[in-house]
């Protein structure tokens, strides 16, 4: 399992990933699961994986491979964000079609899911989830973040926190939060934490981070969030109990509405 998710603003985007990847309780490893596509002052591209690691990486590879090969289409070439979308949707498809039934024989989850999220020279910032079937959705000004894997832990903080007007390094704050909050619930979710920011209309990425197990500001903001919670938690006014002389009239006052 893993845990990846952008956000987009009216300022630009953020996209953070973890890089654990999990077979069983006794099979823990590190990947890489953020990839950065863009071709800068052109385009940014960003993707994110989650779900079989094989079938991912065999989409990463293949992207690679068009790139470098000037196949056409590839990435650089595509004139939208949507089409790119659906690009790796269809590379996503194919590899599914040829992988999935040897992998169903031995009852292995062939599942996967990607978040492509950038910018193309003459349209805005976009994000995008490619589901397993190689469709996908989009975000938008009311539903300003998506996320794949491991994501229930992280997103009641997005939930409260987050708007289309919320500056880009808050965003950034925000994402890192939320990883956070899923490591803490959820040893399948682990560092390195990769995240990048990208400004609207940029395209260049001028700020990334690297975050592995132990680095101090890691560790600074999981003691301060849990501090701020904690102290969030106390300040609420008690539960205003209502109180009963007879046992009976609270029975009554339960069961009957």
């Amino acid at each position: 399992m893993t845990y990846c998710l952008g956000i987009i603003t009216r300022f630009g985007l953020v996209i953070a990933a973890d890089s654990r990847t999990n077979a069983g309780v006794d099979y823990i490893s590190t990947y890489q699961k953020l990839f950065d596509f863009s071709s800068p002052g052109e385009r940014v591209l960003l993707l994110c994986t989650s779900g079989n690691l094989s079938i991912t990486q065999a989409v990463i590879t293949w992207l690679q491979k068009d790139i470098k090969n000037q196949a056409e289409p590839n990435v650089h070439t595509l004139s939208t964000l949507e089409e790119v979308a659906r690009y790796v949707g269809s590379k996503l498809r194919q590899i599914q079609e040829q992988d999935r039934p040897w992998l169903e024989r031995d009852r292995i989850d062939a599942q996967c899911s990607f978040l492509l999220g950038g910018q193309i020279q003459g349209e805005a910032p976009q994000l995008y989830r490619i589901y397993n079937q190689g469709n996908y959705i989009h975000a938008t000004k009311e539903t300003t973040f998506l996320q794949i894997g491991e994501t229930k832990y992280g997103k009641p903080i997005l939930d409260r926190t987050l708007t289309f007007d919320t500056p880009l390094n808050e965003a950034a704050k925000c994402a890192l939060l939320s990883i956070d909050s899923t490591m803490k619930s959820n040893i399948s979710v682990g560092p390195p934490i990769n995240i990048v920011m990208c400004e609207a209309d940029s395209f260049v990425i001028r700020h990334r981070l690297r975050l592995r197990l132990g680095d101090p500001y890691l560790a600074k903001i999981r003691k301060l969030w849990e501090t701020y919670v904690k102290k969030a938690f106390e300040d609420m006014p008690d539960v205003e109990w209502e109180y009963y002389e007879d046992e009976s009239e609270a029975k009554e006052d339960i069961f009957i509405d």
